[in-house]
C-alpha cells in the first residue's frame, strides 16, 4: 500500500511539472515580434500582433494593452491610447492587493502564474503617457493626469517604511514630466504662475540635467507666458527603443543551492534532489540606440534640439535593480520550497528503496526545471521622452523633425503644419524609436490655454 502512495505522489509531481511548464517561449521572445514591427514603422502590423497575443494569452493582457496604447498614440488615436491606459492604471491599482492563493501557487511554479501588476517604473509611466495622450486629445484632464504621477510616485515610495534598509525605494529617482506638464498648462492662463513656477522648481529638483528648467523658472517668475501675438509650441518626442526585460541565470545563487543541497543530503536521512537547473530571474536591460535626441527647425528660423525630460531607460534600470534582491530572494524561496517537498514526501512515504529515492529525485529536477523568468514588461515604452520650448509667432507654420546623434542629423526629416495662437500653447509630439518617424506626428493646437 505505502508504494502504491509512493507511485501516486510521485506522478502527480510530474504531472505538476508538466502542467505547469510554461515551455522555452518567454514573453520577452514573444515581445521581439511586436517590438520588431512598430520600430520598423509597421503599426498596423505590431497592432494585429498585439490583438492576437491578447486574445491567446490571458495572463498577459494587462501588459499587452501597455503596448497597444503605444501603438494607437503612435497611429494617431490619442484618446483610444487614454482609454487603454487607464484600464490598466485600474487594473494594476487593483492588483495591489495581493491574492494570497495566487502568491502560494506562485511559491510551487514561478511569477509567471502572479496576475501581472506591473513593474513601479511601469505604473509611474502610465501616469506620464496618460497626461502626453490627453494633451493631444482634448487636453481636459491633462493636468490632473500630471499631478498623477508625483502622487504616485510618492504612494510607491512611502509604501515600505522610512528606513533604507528596509524601503529600497527611498532611493528612487523621481519622474519630472508630469511637473513639467502641469507647469506648461498652468503657465498658460496667464493667471496660475504662481504653481507654474512652483511645478518648474519641482523640474529643476528632479531633473537636474534638464537645463532649460531654468530658462523656464526665470520666464513663469517673471509672468511672461509669451511676446504679445506670440505663442508657445511645446514639441515632445519619444526618443530610442526602450528597456525590455530578458531571463537570466543567476549562477552564484544556483551555487549557493548546489552547495547547501549537497551539505544537507549529506548529514539528512533522505536527499535531495541536486541543484541542475539554474535559478532563473529576469533583468532590466536598455536598448543599445543611434539616436539621442530630435533637431527641431521651424520655417520662421526657429530651431532647436529636444532635451531629456526622462530618461525611461535609465529609470527602469535603476529601480528595478533596487528592488532586485527581492526578485531574488522569491527566486530561492521557490527553490527551497520545491526542495522541502521532495524531501518531505520521502519521509511521509518512508522511501528507503534508492531507485525510487532516484526517481523521486529526478521528479523534483524536472520540477524546478520548468521554472521560467518573468519577462512581461511594457516593451514599446521610449529610451527617452524629451521637449523642446518654442516661442513663435501667431499664425500657420511648418515643423521639421530630424533625429539625430550629437546634434548630428542621421534620418530621415518629418514634416507637419501647425497652427499657433496667440498667448496659447500648442503641443506636438512625435515617436522617433529609430532614424525615423513611427506612425504620425500628432498635434493638439490651444490646448491649456
Amino acid at each position: 500500500m505505502r508504494d502504491l502512495r509512493f507511485n501516486q505522489t510521485l506522478l502527480l509531481m510530474a504531472l505538476a511539472g508538466v502542467f505547469f511548464a510554461s515551455g522555452c517561449a518567454t514573453h520577452g521572445d514573444r515581445l521581439e515580434s511586436i517590438r520588431a514591427a512598430f520600430n520598423a514603422g509597421r503599426v498596423e502590423q505590431a497592432e494585429s500582433i498585439v490583438q492576437r497575443e491578447i486574445s491567446s494569452r490571458k495572463t498577459d493582457a494587462d501588459v499587452l494593452k501597455l503596448d497597444r496604447a503605444m501603438i494607437q498614440l503612435a497611429g494617431g488615436r490619442p484618446a483610444e491610447a487614454e482609454r487603454t491606459l487607464r484600464e490598466v492604471r485600474d487594473r494594476f491599482d487593483y492588483l495591489e492587493e495581493k491574492d494570497a492563493g495566487e502568491s502560494i501557487l506562485s511559491t510551487f511554479t514561478d511569477d509567471t502564474r502572479l496576475a501581472y501588476a506591473g513593474e513601479d517604473y511601469e505604473k509611474i509611466l502610465i501616469r506620464c503617457f496618460l497626461a502626453l495622450s490627453n494633451l493631444m486629445a482634448d487636453g481636459q484632464d491633462a493636468s490632473a493626469y500630471a499631478l498623477q504621477v508625483g502622487d504616485k510616485q510618492r504612494q510607491i515610495i512611502n509604501a515600505e517604511g522610512e528606513s533604507p534598509a528596509e524601503n529600497p525605494r527611498l532611493a528612487y529617482k523621481r519622474v519630472a514630466l508630469g511637473a513639467y506638464i502641469h507647469g506648461a498648462i498652468q503657465e498658460a492662463t496667464h493667471t496660475n504662475y504662481d504653481e507654474a513656477a512652483r511645478a518648474i522648481q519641482l523640474v529643476a529638483n528632479w531633473e537636474p540635467s534638464f537645463t532649460d528648467a531654468s530658462t523656464d523658472l526665470q520666464r513663469v517668475t517673471s509672468g511672461r507666458h509669451s511676446e504679445p501675438g506670440n505663442g508657445v509650441l511645446y514639441v515632445f518626442t519619444l526618443v530610442g527603443r526602450g528597456p525590455y526585460k530578458i531571463e537570466r541565470a543567476e549562477i552564484p545563487a544556483s551555487n549557493a543551492l548546489l552547495i547547501a543541497d549537497r551539505i544537507l543530503t549529506a548529514t539528512s536521512k533522505y536527499s535531495l534532489p541536486p541543484t541542475i537547473a539554474p535559478i532563473k530571474v529576469p533583468v532590466v536591460v536598455r536598448s543599445d540606440n543611434r539616436l539621442d535626441s530630435v533637431l527641431v527647425r521651424t520655417d520662421t528660423g526657429s530651431a532647436g534640439t529636444t532635451q531629456t525630460i526622462t530618461d525611461v531607460g535609465q529609470l527602469a534600470v535603476d529601480q528595478y535593480a533596487a528592488i532586485f534582491p527581492q526578485v531574488m530572494a522569491r527566486a530561492v524561496v521557490r527553490r527551497v520550497v520545491k526542495k522541502g517537498a521532495v524531501y518531505a514526501t520521502k519521509e511521509a512515504a518512508h522511501i528507503n528503496d534508492p531507485l525510487a529515492s532516484f526517481a523521486l529525485d529526478a521528479a523534483g529536477v524536472l520540477w524546478e526545471g520548468t521554472e521560467s523568468a518573468d519577462t512581461r514588461c511594457w516593451g514599446l515604452l521610449p529610451d527617452r521622452i524629451q521637449v523642446l520650448r518654442l516661442e513663435l509667432p501667431a499664425g500657420e507654420h511648418v515643423v521639421k523633425l530630424t533625429p539625430a546623434r550629437r546634434n548630428v542629423p542621421i534620418g530621415a526629416v518629418a514634416t507637419r503644419a501647425i497652427q499657433i495662437e496667440d498667448g496659447r500653447n500648442t503641443y506636438l509630439l512625435a515617436n522617433f524609436p529609430d532614424e525615423r518617424l513611427v506612425g504620425e506626428v500628432l498635434v493638439s493646437s490651444g490646448v491649456g490655454g
